[in-house]
């Protein structure tokens, strides 16, 4: 595994992906839930105090967008059918522990990917970011979506093992351990920590 870079808070964002109470309902049970927020907490104060970037994303539907969603989509249509997840909804705003601040990016996404239905690129881009430190859930989601797609679009990636969850052990495992380090370096949030002072 290559060692990551020292982090340059002025082009680095932090991404805080999917950390919805309905989301994070999904992982296995309350004391794992509460130990990620701890450590997301941590990261997201880190990045914060160094002065970097904090990117949330967030998934959530209004009626014209579950109408939109074709029958075919196996991961989108039930979600359309059952009408769930509606953006308005308490438990899809993101977890208070992790609450956006003034001038921190929120976006709200469709599908897994933190991009693909989201200006997030732009806005990033916009702030000359180059680098992303990436967070949240599922790792076999939200996750894996972004990272391969950041990664075609030539972000420098950092992926938090201990800030990423997923409600199956084994598979977060696998795609921590043989997947995203062909696109990642993978870091804990100790890590990150020290990298953001390495500057």
């Amino acid at each position: 595994m290559n060692t990551a870079p020292a982090l340059d808070p002025a082009h680095t964002a932090l991404l805080v992906l999917d950390c919805q109470p309905a989301i994070l309902a999904a992982l296995p049970d309350g004391g794992d839930r509460e130990a990620l927020l701890g450590r997301m907490e941590g990261a997201v104060a880190g990045v914060r105090a160094h002065g970097g970037t904090l990117a949330y994303v967030r998934v959530g539907f209004t009626e014209a967008d579950w109408d939109a969603i074709p029958a075919a989509n196996k991961s989108f249509a039930p979600l359309a059918r059952h009408r769930v997840l509606h953006h308005e909804d308490p438990a899809t705003a993101v977890h208070e522990r992790l609450a956006p601040q003034d001038g921190d990016i929120i976006v709200r996404k469709l599908r897994y990917g933190g991009m693909s239905t989201t200006d997030l690129d732009q806005q990033l881009r916009e702030r000359g970011i180059t680098t992303l430190v990436v967070s949240g859930v599922s790792t076999s989601g939200g996750v894996l979506s972004t990272v391969i797609d950041a990664a075609d679009r030539d972000y420098q990636l950092c992926v938090l093992s201990d800030g990423v969850a997923d409600p199956d052990p084994e598979v977060h495992n696998v795609l921590l351990h043989k997947v995203l380090p062909s696109r990642a370096h993978i870091i804990d949030t100790a890590e990150l920590h020290a990298l953001l002072r390495a500057d």
